[in-house]
């Protein structure tokens, strides 16, 4: 019984564990980014140094991922040039880097409609969460330990382009 007992309660340790989300590593051994590069179509992301790549990371989408966000609730991320605007060491997604959208062109072509905002790219809540396919709004999501390094190796003011 005694041993029954001491099982369970590892049992309970492992999947409390499981469940808690680890405080953010904020690293500043990294070197910094010049530019941040994003494919959608094959979901590669390239921080990079002038014309040197630094880092290459897959990430997940919003569940309409092809073509340009145009209006709030659309679930597609954004294409053209942007630059990273703000960074959230408190987010519920781990850590997150904002994404300039939208900028005037976005408000013009969303005419009578809110064009949305608040793109990110992000951890995850969860950590199984970045196994599932595209799950986000219309954010950029890497795994929590992705979004450690690229919080740390890009600066409010980056540059970042994404493509189709």
């Amino acid at each position: 019984m005694r041993v029954l007992k001491i099982a369970a309660m590892f049992c309970i340790a492992l999947v409390l564990a499981a469940c808690s989300d680890p405080k953010p590593v904020l690293r500043t051994d990294l070197p910094k980014a010049t530019g941040l590069v994003l494919y959608k179509a094959e979901r590669r992301m390239l921080l990079l140094q002038g014309n040197t790549v630094l880092k290459e990371y897959d990430f997940k989408l919003g569940f309409a991922p092809i073509g340009h966000k145009q209006f709030e609730g659309d679930g597609k991320t954004p294409e053209g040039q942007y630059f990273i605007d703000r960074k959230n060491p408190n987010s519920q997604f781990h850590l997150s880097v904002g994404i300039s959208y939208p900028n005037a062109a976005d408000r013009r072509a969303a005419g009578t409609r809110s064009p949305g905002g608040d793109i990110f790219i992000h951890g995850t809540p969860r950590s199984y969460r970045f196994f599932f396919k595209d799950w986000t709004w219309g954010c950029v999501a890497v795994s929590n330990r992705e979004i450690e390094e690229i919080y740390a190796m890009v600066d409010i003011g980056t540059p970042i382009w994404i493509y189709p």
